[in-house]
């Protein structure tokens, strides 16, 4: 699942097997390529001794008791116990916060793996994921990617590493962020009769992650999103978009109006989806380009952003459900747009 950008040619096939790999407009990274050989598993480095749990750097470390020496031997016996001194109550650990940019999951981590416009900088895994990776690292050797010699580690180190939880099966991916775009790039990248998708206001990862998902498989060539009301890109949102994070560019913008008339002089028909639109998606004719703009689930669309697109349009449903979540939504949008390209 390779990222290579962006295609010239109009229109992206939408295949079983996941989306097809366009030309990308970014710049290529410092150390993207090299005649690295493939990340070695047999005898790769294993932190902690037999029998001891595996260590990562920058580790949280346990939490002490607290308990002084010589304390009475009643207060000893209810610690014994599990029970708090003084009626208080007992001290949480932390959560864990992953920083930006580390990636979890089979399909986050083989795809940034593969990305030729990813610098990775350390593979933690277990002996199970280092299985999930054998086809991504012979890709990376075929590829001359420089790559990371992985670090084997036990899963509780991964349980530690993430938020409570999370689905890591056993591999954590530290990469650097994917090169930011603007939307003169997307434009020149775009052929024709190509589509993006812009959101306004949509703020849950697992919604952007959906829609970048779905953006990946119906052809989309980009997600734009204002900058301010977006979330960040975290495993939470890589780990939704299941590899699409490699494969469609999340455009992040200043202004979303001004977004807009940028894409509007570049060819682009921007459509609105909202629950007032006078027409269904359907029934409108798209020509050329096309620009799919959602809002945020209850408030939709803001006012400007509505008077800014060149047509406003809904999704029928039938009663009692009025509306769809904004993922799901994206889905329909995007298929009925690709559907008539």
């Amino acid at each position: 699942m390779k990222r290579s950008g962006f295609s010239n040619q109009g229109g992206s096939r939408a295949g079983g097997n996941g989306p097809s790999s366009p030309n990308s407009p970014r710049p290529p990274r410092d150390g993207g390529r090299s005649g690295a050989s493939t990340p070695r598993v047999q005898g790769a480095r294993v932190q902690g001794g037999h029998g001891q749990g595996a260590h990562v750097s920058g580790e949280r470390p346990r939490a002490q008791d607290g308990r002084a020496d010589g304390a009475p031997r009643a207060e000893r016996q209810a610690e014994g116990r599990g029970e708090p001194r003084g009626g208080a109550k007992k001290p949480t650990a932390p959560k864990a916060t992953p920083k930006p940019g580390m990636l979890y999951g089979q399909h986050p981590v083989v795809a940034a793996w593969t990305n030729p416009e990813r610098r990775c900088k350390a593979l933690l895994a277990t002996p199970a994921g280092l299985e999930l990776m054998t086809e991504a690292f012979a890709q990376a050797k075929a590829a001359g990617l420089a790559r990371p010699e992985p670090t084997v580690v036990e899963r509780e180190a991964l349980d530690r590493l993430l938020p409570a939880g999370a689905v890591h099966q056993g591999l954590v991916l530290d990469a650097s962020p994917l090169p930011e775009l603007d939307i003169a790039d997307v434009a020149r990248a775009c052929g024709e009769t190509d589509m993006v998708v812009v959101l306004d206001q949509v703020t849950d990862p697992h919604n952007v992650g959906a829609i970048l998902r779905s953006a990946a498989a119906f052809g989309a060539k980009a997600v734009i999103v204002q900058d301010r009301h977006a979330p960040e890109v975290t495993g939470v949102l890589a780990k939704t978009a299941s590899g699409a994070l490699e494969v469609v560019p999340l455009v992040r913008v200043t202004n979303l109006s001004r977004a807009l008339t940028e894409l509007q002089d570049s060819g682009f028909f921007c459509v609105g989806l909202a629950e007032s639109g006078p027409k269904p998606l359907h029934a409108l004719d798209f020509p050329g380009r096309v620009a799919v703009v959602m809002g945020s689930e209850g408030d939709g669309l803001r006012r400007l952003t509505m008077e800014r697109c060149d047509a406003l349009a809904h999704l029928p449903t039938q009663p009692p459900i009025g509306s769809l979540n904004v993922s799901n939504a994206a889905a329909v949008a995007l298929y009925e747009v690709a559907r008539r390209r």
